[in-house]
């Protein structure tokens, strides 16, 4: 494979936006947590619940940190590596990112403060309110950053002027089918990650035999909050499969792995796709589901890649595996989340360590199954930067050279690799000590500004097993 400006750029912003959509996808889910457990707190004035509120604030500061910080790189990427996409798409995609300034960023900035700084300045009441304003800022992020993608993916509401896509109804943009799928499968996506590396933390305290308390907190909240999502996530994973084959049809067939029209068409479990010779190889499948899959329907035909001219078709092999990768990380999520909510129920799960080992390893899943869905989404969708309209050879910056791309491509990963190494370093270290330290306990009736009763270090251990339920 020829290294040319075109590749390396793509590399260059694939590599950027992995390493930002961790950060997010963890924030995002983080941050609705964090209000439940602020309002679960004020609700039954448990310990625990702040505890594990101030613990859990520190991580998700540090994330949020990181997340802002990798964001704001991709904007100046959009400039030096694809003007062409800036200067022909800018009429429709900087109003939406602007949006997303206005009130995500707005929101997220103002009310953050408080929860860092003012737990003791302000009233119970307004700190629920600021944790409930940073969770919606979060999700306001969310919602314009896949308003803009999702037009990309399938664009609308817009014409052509002087060379450029001027948006003609902002509505069709902004309310667009496509947009109402994939935003709550992204936004469940960001909740189940949140969910899994709370219950993961759990579990490893309770393998450790510290921080008793706490650690039930997060595991059965992980699990319950998992167990309840993820029938939702693989209901609206469905509803984008359903776009996907009725707007972009090169890219399902390349999920499915599928060369050939077929009717009724079989569905590939496993294979590997060779694109030279445009069929499988150790090809596993199971007829006729591939039209029930497709259509619902027990007889449709469905479209094969070699209906679509060579210069069309996305890369199949990346297309193919991700998509399985990440539904295989959605099934195993599933099952953990189930079963241990079961046994959570019964209260037998501390008693399984097995389960209790298998939760705690199972903290990368949402991460790979983010990532895969995503290079699923944005790999299936070349060769088009806004499909069907724009390819991405001519959204590159003109007289970008290839010594270019290339310097600035290792200039990133090395800087990228060296902060955010310290960074995901200080979040273990965190996770490590865990929520210890000097515990502020204000009674339910406290008054701002005044100053709080602290507990004594010694006394912690008391403290949790009140907290547990024990006498």
């Amino acid at each position: 494979m020829e290294l040319t400006a075109l590749l390396l750029s793509r590399l260059q912003f694939a590599f950027t936006i992995s390493f930002h959509i961790v950060f997010p996808s963890f924030t995002i889910g983080l941050a609705a947590w964090l209000a439940v457990l602020e309002a679960l707190h004020l609700a039954t004035d448990r310990p625990a619940y702040r505890t594990v509120f101030e613990f859990w604030l520190k991580i998700f500061g540090i994330a949020f940190g990181l997340g802002v910080v990798s964001g704001i790189v991709m904007a100046f990427e959009f400039g030096t590596n694809w003007s062409e996409l800036s200067r022909l798409s800018g009429p429709i995609q900087g109003p939406l990112l602007t949006y997303e300034t206005f009130t995500a960023f707005a929101l997220e900035a103002s009310f953050f403060g408080v929860l860092l700084f003012g737990r003791q300045r302000v009233t119970p009441w307004f700190y629920l309110f600021s944790t409930v304003m940073v969770a919606v800022g979060t999700t306001f992020s969310a919602f314009w950053i896949m308003v803009n993608n999702s037009w990309m993916q399938v664009p609308v509401g817009y014409a052509v002027q002087n060379g450029a896509f001027a948006p003609t109804d902002w509505s069709a943009i902004i309310f667009s089918p496509v947009v109402w799928v994939r935003f709550p499968h992204m936004l469940l996506a960001s909740y189940l990650t949140g969910a899994s590396c709370v219950a993961a933390t759990g579990a490893w305290y309770l393998l450790r035999r510290e921080f008793h308390a706490e650690a039930r907190v997060m595991l059965r909240m992980g699990l319950y909050l998992a167990a309840v999502l993820m029938p939702l996530q693989l209901f609206f994973g469905h509803l984008t499969g359903d776009y996907v084959h009725n707007r972009q049809p090169a890219k399902f067939a390349a999920i499915e792995g599928r060369w050939h029209a077929e009717q009724p068409a079989s569905e590939v479990l496993i294979a590997i796709p060779d694109e030279r010779a445009e069929a499988n190889r150790y090809e596993i499948s199971i007829p006729v589901l591939g039209s029930l899959f497709g259509s619902m329907s027990f007889s449709s035909k469905e479209v094969g890649l070699t209906e679509f001219p060579a210069e069309d078709r996305p890369p199949v092999v990346i297309t193919f595996f991700a998509f399985r990768i990440m539904v295989g990380c959605g099934m195993v999520m599933l099952l953990l989340a189930w079963l241990g909510t079961y046994l959570s129920v019964k209260n037998r799960i501390e008693q399984s360590r097995v389960l209790l080992w298998c939760t705690f390893l199972s903290f990368p899943l949402p991460y790979i199954a983010i990532l895969t869905g995503w290079f699923t989404a944005e790999v299936g969708r070349q060769p088009w930067t806004v499909y069907g309209v724009l390819r991405t050879a001519d959204a590159l910056t003109p007289f970008l050279t290839t010594r270019t791309a290339a310097i600035s491509l290792i200039v990133f990963c090395a800087i990228y690799l060296f902060i955010f190494s310290f960074g995901v370093l200080y979040i273990y270290r965190l996770l490590r000590v865990g929520p210890v330290g000097r515990l502020a306990l204000p009674p339910a009736n406290a008054v701002p500004n005044r100053p709080m009763s602290v507990v004594d270090p010694s006394t912690l251990a008391d403290v949790r097993r009140f907290a547990d339920g024990e006498s």
